[in-house]
């Protein structure tokens, strides 16, 4: 919301004192601007943060018991890792403004931050968002490899996806100097530029085409599919967690989302009334909601139809799939839209699922498949369904909109290219870095380590241990074990009649 002190100086009288008053009113309601958008976006940074722990549990749930150590581990290091990389080179990478179209040259470990320019205000509320989006795209890739990959690996993969591959992505559309960005009003990409939101294409598809790689570099799990090739699903242990997960993940999307508006006291029309973008926030909330329901509710009737049961490990990763999808278009589309979407999405994921069992592909989460395909989807879809008037409150111009909508397809065609760009772009940095990885022993462990399952074989005892003797940990590394003797014969007491010596 902005003050005008020439605005407030007929109201006071137009005197030199009054000059002054409305001069100091007005710096006051901006100062107040700021700290209340900066809370809104702090706020949305825990929420999105929040999803770590829904990360977290989902994965535990989705692997076997012998690996919940691991993979917890995994998520703790993508947020650690993570953080380092992106405050020494992610953030400037992705926002070092003023640069080129390419890549950020500013802030580097935050050097000038606060700041406030003709590129926009950077504050700390902003790094904190922007990073807790990045270790999100390194914990989709972590699914997909989850089982098989080294610790090493893990640390290595994070550390440059979060510090370079994820920051340049983000540059590119979303910084206000990015070659293909919404926000770029001077350079629009086909007069529209890419409409990603919340990051279907900069998040999840860079997360999920990072974890696809990974995962066919390395191969399937041991026993994933038998000799003559036909899948076994390999269950994970505990349904608990990914239904924990997945509620934990649909309340950090609310930050995800709503959150992307960075801002919440801003008016659409003239100032007083009641709809403003504290009207879209809620709107974005309620098409995530639906993106998200609807594609649960397809999951399960059409995975009851194909499989002949319900499947609530199914129903959690539709509902997932249904999220990806709408992060691209959530504010820019109706509630009935979103309905559409999630619908979609769900047979997406249900497709892609088929697709990978057919080419023997093995991703313990369905990550690829759910973040890279349901996300591509979501592209598609803005450029289908974007509404003129929502992209005009949002993004103050006047544009091309959803192809379905009567907008033409300039910025369909820019989605397009987002989604070959982003494919491309991950494909060339992660798939060498798997590679080289693979050459030099540091991707896959032994089998003999897969079979035994990594808690045991690396991190020293089982997740759960029921009993005393099941704590691997605690045993010394030498034990003393009773002999008994040979025969059922007691042996005589040297006090009751033996003889001794």
């Amino acid at each position: 919301m902005s003050c005008n002190a020439a605005e407030l100086l007929p109201l006071l009288g137009g005197t030199a004192n009054a000059s002054a008053a409305a001069s100091y009113l007005c710096d006051r309601f901006t100062t107040v601007t700021y700290a209340v958008d900066n809370t809104y976006l702090l706020f949305s940074a825990y929420l999105v943060f929040a999803m770590q722990l829904g990360f977290a549990m989902l994965c535990a749930g989705s692997v076997r018991a012998k690996n919940t150590m691991n993979i917890m581990l995994t998520n703790v290091l993508d947020a650690a890792a993570g953080s380092l990389s992106y405050y020494l080179f992610g953030f400037a990478l992705a926002f070092g403004a003023p640069s080129n179209g390419f890549v950020g040259r500013h802030f580097f470990g935050l050097r000038h931050i606060p700041e406030s320019s003709d590129s926009g205000t950077f504050d700390y509320s902003f790094f904190l968002y922007q990073w807790s989006f990045a270790i999100a795209a390194a914990g989709i890739t972590s699914g997909s490899i989850a089982e098989r990959t080294q610790f090493v690996a893990y640390l290595i993969y994070s550390t440059f996806l979060t510090g370079f591959v994820y920051p340049i992505v983000s540059h590119w559309f979303w910084s206000v100097d990015g070659w293909a960005s919404a926000t770029n009003v001077n350079n629009l990409l086909f007069g529209s530029g890419v409409i990603d939101f919340a990051g279907s294409g900069v998040v999840h598809m860079v997360g999920g085409v990072a974890g696809l790689w990974g995962a066919f570099i390395e191969g399937p799990r041991i026993g994933r599919f038998d000799r003559s090739g036909r899948s076994v699903v390999l269950r994970g242990h505990s349904a608990s967690l990914v239904v924990l997960g997945t509620f934990l993940l649909w309340f950090g999307w609310y930050g995800f989302n709503p959150g992307s508006f960075l801002t919440i006291l801003k008016p659409y029309g003239s100032p007083g009334g009641y709809y403003g973008q504290w009207s879209g926030v809620g709107r974005t909330a309620v098409t995530t909601t639906l993106a998200g329901s609807t594609a649960a509710l397809t999951t399960l009737f059409s995975k009851r139809l194909l499989a002949g049961h319900w499947n609530v490990i199914d129903v959690c990763n539709g509902l997932l799939g249904g999220f990806a999808a709408i992060t691209s278009g959530c504010s820019v589309v109706e509630p009935w839209a979103a309905i559409v979407c999630g619908f979609v999405a769900a047979w997406v994921l249900i497709g892609l699922n088929k697709l990978a069992e057919k080419v023997k592909y093995d991703d313990p989460l369905e990550a690829a498949q759910l973040h890279a395909g349901c996300g591509a989807w979501g592209l598609l879809f803005t450029g289908l369904f974007a509404s003129k008037r929502y992209i005009g409150e949002i993004y103050g111009l006047d544009r091309p909109y959803g192809l379905f909508m009567g907008g033409g397809g300039r910025l369909l065609a820019a989605q397009v290219i987002q989604i070959l760009v982003v494919f491309g772009w991950v494909s060339v940095t992660m798939a060498p870095l798997f590679l080289i990885l693979k050459k030099l022993k540091l991707l896959r462990i032994s089998s003999e380590d897969e079979t035994a399952g990594m808690d045991m074989t690396r991190h020293g005892g089982f997740a759960y241990a029921y009993h005393d003797e099941d704590d691997f940990s605690q045993r010394p590394s030498i034990m003393m074990r009773r002999v008994e003797p040979a025969s059922n014969t007691p042996s005589p007491h040297p006090y009751n009649g033996g003889t001794h010596v």
